[in-house]
Parts: structure tokens; C-alpha cells; sequence
């Protein structure tokens, strides 16, 4: 399938291109191993600490740095849309949503967590599909179990392991 992963960087990150290609590559393979079998389109904005603070701020009512937000266009339900998708105009994609990554946030956590930032900015990319899915770790144990096996699943699968 088509996918289209759309990134933008409005601070600056090193080896950029590194990065597009590991945001790219893991929303594809999240996309892929949901089935998704029409043309999905997501924006990718990574942002630095300040930027996501103001959007947490803004759209969540919460005050601090975060690591991933997530703005789905559709309601889905573990991966299964409960609306009717449309194409967007001028394409024949489906906009899923926007992903904002804060990439300073990224590194902090990878160092706090003893793994590589590539590791890290993989399971916020894959995290933040799942939730453009309709996956939701607070919804329910069953389904933070879910959410953390596919999680998994898809950054064994890509090579992003813990070590």
C-alpha cells in the first residue's frame, strides 16, 4: 500500500534524514501490520520541548513537556474505523492525523531508559500510530496489554530493541 508520511522538522535534530527515515519506516510498518489496506496519510511534526509544552498545554490542559501528542481525524476502535473514511481531496489518501514528537524529550527519556534514541523515537512513532488507530493504553488494562504487545511486536520486528 501507499502510505504517505509526511515530516517536518521545526528544530533542529542530528542527521535529520536518519531521522525522517526511522519516523517514516516505523509508521509504515505500523500501518502495514494493522491491515490498512487504503492509502493513509499522517503529518509528522517534530518539535522541541517548549513547542509540544504549549501544545500539551493547549489541547490537553496539561502544562509540561511530553514526549508524543497525537491527533487523530477519525474515530477508530483498536485499529477498526467506527466512521466512514474519506479520501482527501486532490489525493487518494486518507488523512489519519498529526503526530507532534518532541525530539529533545526523545533523547532524555532514551538516556533515562538506557537505550538509543533511535530505539526511543521508534516506540514514540509506533506509540503514537496506534493511538491515530484507535488504540489507548488508558482506556483499559486489556487494552494497555494490547497496546504494549503491539508496540513490541512492531519494534522487534524493526530491529529497535532495548539494548
Amino acid at each position: 500500500m501507499n502510505h504517505q508520511i509526511n515530516i517536518g522538522f521545526e528544530t533542529e535534530v542530528p542527521d535529520e534524514n536518519a531521522v525522517r527515515e526511522l519516523i517514516e519506516t516505523c509508521a509504515k510498518r505500523v500501518l502495514e501490520s494493522e491491515g490498512v489496506d487504503f492509502a493513509a496519510e499522517i503529518d509528522v511534526t517534530v518539535v522541541d520541548a517548549e513547542s509540544i509544552r504549549a501544545l500539551n498545554a493547549e489541547h490537553r490542559d496539561k502544562d509540561a513537556v511530553t514526549d508524543v501528542l497525537s491527533f487523530p481525524m477519525y474515530a477508530f476502535y483498536n485499529g477498526a474505523p467506527q466512521e466512514e473514511l474519506e479520501q482527501e481531496p486532490g489525493t487518494d489518501c486518507v488523512m489519519l492525523g498529526d503526530m507532534i514528537l518532541c525530539y529533545t524529550r526523545a533523547c532524555e527519556q532514551a538516556a533515562e531508559f538506557g537505550h538509543s534514541p533511535a530505539r526511543e523515537c521508534g516506540y514514540l512513532t509506533t506509540h503514537s500510530v496506534l493511538h491515530l488507530l484507535g488504540y489507548d493504553h488508558e482506556r483499559t488494562d486489556e487494552d494497555t496489554r494490547l497496546m504494549r504487545m503491539k508496540e513490541e511486536d512492531n519494534l522487534t520486528f524493526l530491529g529497535l530493541t532495548r539494548e
